[in-house]
């Protein structure tokens, strides 16, 4: 969903490891909760800032201010280390997944280099945040909310860039939509930006673009696919069920049907198209389709093959779906696809390492974890938090799961457990953050110490003095996997105290390559 190019658009604007560093033995700053508090060098605060980042409020911190806060971490970093700015925003969109925080640190890095007068990099930071027939139109969006209608010229130019590169006739069929729904539309990037097309058939395509917006018939003589979406369109319901029962591999190849456009079209998708249609159906849209094909009373040779794709691990990884998604589709699935949405799950958590010795790894059940990452949701960090904690649980060689608030508890489990089924039983609003209550009750000389939270320990007076990791040995490795990226840490960071960040399992092997001496670096290095 678009989150800057909205109707009426205000100026109210996964994933890895960092060398998130800020050895200091004192506390520099308080958490939200009057605790004590770490600050981090910019870098290392502007990745966990960007790598936890939605577009949503937080607990602590409303989306807005977030932006803010962001685009003055930007500021220092974008004039001095632009090399370093283009890779976090690449990586941030295509590995991260996350496509609002990469715009978001795109636009920021641009204005700060145009107001520096700085030469070179911005195309092409501009360029790295857009991977999406719509992403053009919500970049534009973005920085016209945040600093007007003149727009630099390296920025239209990385817009161009990116919408040459993306636009094609089924590109363009699948995102127009979004692409055209807020204030800035596909219209609106070809009068702003005009980029150069890669050759007459695209230019064929922005001058369909153009002559549709303003509510006239395209001649598409020479786009071929928009042309059979046009027919197909045309036709009555009836017609338009019988070609997709009679020929509907062909119509859906030629006119770059999904299963959006056929729901738009027909209503409600019958059972036999839905047949038809789960082979060609990419992973998420399947995953997110469940409930409804089920209903629709397909075969149970269908319902096998659809849970056939769901624990494909070769499909699961070519989807990069994010594991919290696997959970929220685990409790909304119709209960013959949970076999399958398990495996799924196991591929997806892979990168989360079977830890040789004792580890002890505490899930944060804070109030504020409760919180939702998405208005329009109900999944929450402590989700996230239960889905990588329960990984690690049921991986390690010998490890204590605790949940925690402002008590603490044990969490029991076993192999035969699945990762869908131990973190869905493990949510609960636990009241304030003891952390270091935490870490106290249940350290009892294990090798490693691992803490999934937003890091906003609760006052120190109340829940004990300084580090949370006080009781914790020197020399061993404690790690903090932060799901919120707030300004200040609970810890320091340095030698053997180490700080995580985001919401994807992308980096949690580097547990175990820190153990062994690994030079932390940021993870498109």
């Amino acid at each position: 969903m678009a989150r800057y190019n909205r109707n009426t658009t205000t100026n109210a604007p996964r994933t890895a490891v960092s060398t998130v560093s800020r050895d200091t033995a004192a506390p520099d700053a308080l958490t939200f909760e009057g605790g004590a508090g770490w600050l981090r060098e910019a870098q290392a605060e502007l990745f966990l800032a960007a790598v936890t980042d939605l577009n949503e409020d937080l607990f602590y911190e409303s989306a807005g201010d977030r932006a803010e806060r962001i685009e003055r971490l930007v500021a220092g970093v974008a004039v001095s280390d632009p090399t370093w700015v283009l890779g976090l925003v690449g990586w941030l969109r295509r590995t991260a997944g996350l496509r609002s925080s990469a715009v978001n640190v795109a636009v920021a890095a641009a204005h700060a280099r145009f107001v520096a007068q700085a030469a070179g990099h911005t195309r092409k930071i501009v360029d790295a945040a857009i991977a999406r027939a719509d992403e053009p139109a919500e970049l534009l969006a973005c920085w016209i909310a945040r600093y007007g209608r003149s727009i630099p010229i390296a920025v239209k130019r990385g817009v161009g860039d990116g919408a040459v590169r993306t636009w094609n006739e089924a590109s363009v069929l699948k995102w127009r939509g979004k692409g055209s729904r807020g204030d800035v539309g596909m219209r609106d990037v070809l009068n702003l930006v005009h980029p150069s097309p890669k050759d007459a058939r695209q230019g064929a395509l922005f001058e369909a673009i153009l002559t549709e917006a303003y509510g006239r018939e395209a001649v598409l003589d020479d786009l071929l696919i928009m042309r059979a979406r046009r027919d197909f369109l045309a036709l009555g319901r009836g017609e338009q069920l019988s070609t997709l029962l009679e020929d509907g591999s062909t119509i859906r190849r030629d006119a770059a049907l999904t299963h959006e456009v056929i729901a738009g079209a027909l209503g409600t998708i019958p059972g036999e198209v839905w047949e038809e249609l789960v082979d060609s159906m990419g992973y998420t849209a399947l995953m997110m389709n469940l409930r409804r094909i089920v209903e629709s009373g397909v075969s149970a040779e269908v319902v096998r093959e659809v849970s056939d794709r769901l624990a494909d691990p070769d499909e699961v990884r070519r989807s990069g779906v994010m594991p919290v998604r696997l959970l929220s589709a685990y409790r909304n699935a119709p209960l013959e696809f949970a076999p399958a949405l398990q495996k799924a799950m196991e591929v997806s958590t892979e990168n989360v390492p079977a830890l040789k010795g004792r580890t002890l790894v505490l899930v944060d059940c804070s109030g504020s974890m409760s919180y939702p990452l998405s208005e329009r949701g109900t999944l929450t960090r402590m989700d996230a938090a239960s889905v990588f904690g329960a990984a690690l649980a049921l991986r390690g060689e010998d490890v204590t799961l605790v949940r925690f608030g402002s008590d603490s508890e044990e969490v029991a489990h076993r192999r035969g457990d699945g990762v869908l089924r131990l973190a869905d039983r493990m949510p609960s609003d636990m009241g304030g953050t003891n952390t270091r209550g935490a870490v106290d009750r249940h350290y009892a000389g294990h090798d490693r110490v691992i803490v999934l939270t937003d890091e906003q320990a609760g006052f120190s007076g109340y829940y004990g003095r300084g580090d949370v990791f006080a009781s914790v040995p020197e020399k061993v490795h404690a790690f903090t996997w932060n799901l919120a990226g707030y300004r200040a840490g609970h810890a320091p960071s340095g030698a053997h105290r180490h700080a995580f960040g985001g919401l994807s399992d992308a980096s949690f092997d580097l547990v175990e390559r820190v153990e062994h001496g690994f030079a932390g670096a940021w993870p498109w290095e």
